[in-house]
């Protein structure tokens, strides 16, 4: 990665995916985004401006957190980013930094006339990096994504903490294809004018006419290690513990939670049936994804494998090349493992193009956060609920 000095930030252009370097004294002032865009050393959310008159607002994350999964999708260019509202005891909009109140506005702008979108300033948005304060650049970004509905880009979510319930934003935003911003428009953003000659080209797009042009970056073939697909922190280990240790014992039962795991994975599945264990045909379940919507979409048949290991053993050749064989044309499979995938099967799947979906323990937990199921009371009350243990 491009790493920009200290020194060198307040002249700096932004660059997709450049560490800009904090200072190493060991407190707040180490904070790189002060020097670089002249705001606020500290939270998730920082501004110019008053809330009622902004002229450029910074988004930071660790990507990192369980409670609040922040994440990045390179393939369509969309940055998901949960609000400050991350404790009980508040409303929605009632936050100290007024992040959530600001998410709402940001959203009401994005959906208006071109005129409304005009005034909502430009937002970047930045991932904690280490050490002493180190931000990396992730992009431009605007409120919503293509193919969303306004209803759908902003959503107010429901969580419990301490046994007290309250909600917070789960935002939706496009990273716009704009790989490098210039200082010079920087400065005009900072003086209050952005919108100028030198402001990006999808920027302006997307001011004129509400049209994205996100930042799309296709994958490379690759296989994930072990460590990549399983659980990285040690709350997540435990989880997938806990899940495989209540199947244990009978892992064919879990079959049915990994058909309801490949649901949360896969939302548009229209149908899925688990099999009988004696007439399965080497398939746990089989299911049908609609793609597209009303009377013109089509349903596409998929076969379901279920893996129910403990995390240090792993899915191998033999157990994928099963799932591979009875894949019938125009069909895809999906395996969902509470282990990971050897690194000779993964590299299989991978180098032969195989249409498979991997759905590892790593992926088990991140599924499980995000539908609210992070915590073990959470996940055992909807476990028994769903899946009530036999004699």
């Amino acid at each position: 990665m491009i790493t920009i000095p200290r020194p060198d930030l307040p002249t700096s252009d932004l660059r997709i995916d450049a560490v800009y370097q904090g200072g190493r004294a060991g407190n707040a002032g180490d904070d790189p985004l002060g020097p670089l865009l002249q705001v606020s050393n500290s939270g998730g959310f920082r501004y110019r401006g008053s809330i009622d008159a902004l002229t450029m607002v910074v988004l930071t994350t660790s990507l990192d957190s369980a409670d609040w999964p922040d994440a990045i999708d390179p393939e369509t260019g969309t940055f998901t980013y949960f609000g400050d509202n991350r404790n009980p005891g508040r409303g929605l909009h009632e936050t100290p930094r007024r992040g959530n109140e600001l998410l709402r506005r940001a959203f009401d702008l994005a959906h208006g006339s071109p005129a409304e979108r005009a005034q909502l300033p430009p937002i970047f948005a930045f991932a904690n990096v280490g050490p002493c304060r180190d931000v990396r650049f992730l992009g431009l970004v605007v409120p919503g994504a293509p193919g969303l509905r306004p209803s759908e880009d902003l959503v107010a979510v429901w969580k419990a903490k301490q046994g007290a319930r309250f909600q917070n934003y789960r935002a939706i935003f496009t990273i716009l294809d704009a790989g490098v911003i210039s200082r010079k428009w920087l400065d005009e953003v900072v003086s209050g004018n952005p919108v100028t000659n030198a402001a990006p080209k999808a920027w302006k797009q997307w001011i004129l006419s509400g049209t994205y042009k996100p930042l799309t970056a296709e994958r490379t073939v690759e296989y994930r290690t072990k460590a990549e697909q399983l659980p990285s922190d040690d709350a997540g280990r435990r989880l997938i513990s806990f899940l495989h240790a209540y199947f244990g014992d009978q892992p064919h039962r879990f079959e049915g939670c990994a058909a309801a795991i490949s649901r949360l994975a896969l939302p548009e599945v229209a149908s899925l049936d688990v099999t009988r264990p004696s007439r399965d045909g080497g398939r746990d379940a089989v299911g049908r994804v609609r793609l597209g919507r009303g009377p013109g979409a089509i349903l596409i048949d998929f076969a379901l494998e279920a893996k129910c290991y403990a995390p240090a053993k792993s899915v191998g050749v033999r157990e994928l090349s099963r799932l591979i064989s009875r894949l019938r044309h125009r069909q895809f499979g999906v395996l969902v493992t509470t282990s990971f995938v050897d690194r000779y099967a993964y590299k299989e799947i991978k180098e032969d193009q195989h249409p498979i979906i991997i759905i590892a323990a790593g992926d088990i937990v991140q599924l499980l956060r995000d539908h609210g199921l992070g915590e073990i009371s959470a996940l055992q009350k909807w476990l028994v609920n769903e899946f009530p243990p036999t004699a």
